[in-house]
């Protein structure tokens, strides 16, 4: 899936949050996943900074896609079980870019890292396990 306009419906449809925060996909891969926000004024904190808590969930739904496109066989999803988010710099302006590279493709978790960029300017650091979902 990498037609962008798909690749956004789809992502806001299976993560309605998505639609929420104004997420788009620019690419969606089993190799990476590419999605952006802009910075709005409703996701800010105090100063105009994006809320870290707006990367995360940028940053969770990047993994969370790559994840679900590295699923293996008989899986019926994923669903995060740990995140550990490193924040580098601050956003004042413009869209952010969450790239999401699976690390390890496992049969009961998939480990994924996901950039933050804002320009090419690294702005957070995400590696998030994911568990690997079947049917019971």
């Amino acid at each position: 899936m990498t037609e962008s306009t798909d690749a956004t419906s789809f992502i806001r449809s299976a993560m309605p949050l998505c639609d929420t925060l104004g997420i788009s996909a620019m690419a969606m891969t089993p190799e990476r996943v590419e999605l952006t926000m802009d910075w709005t004024d409703a996701l800010c904190t105090s100063g105009g900074l994006l809320h870290g808590g707006a990367l995360m969930a940028l940053a969770d739904s990047a993994g969370g896609a790559s994840a679900f496109l590295n699923l293996p066989e008989g899986a019926t999803g994923t669903s995060t079980i740990e995140s550990k988010t490193n924040f580098l710099g601050g956003v004042t302006e413009g869209s952010v870019v969450a790239t999401a590279t699976p690390l390890h493709v496992g049969s009961t978790t998939i480990v994924v890292e996901t950039e933050i960029r804002h320009e090419q300017r690294l702005v957070a650091k995400v590696t998030q396990t994911q568990a690997v979902l079947r049917p019971r």
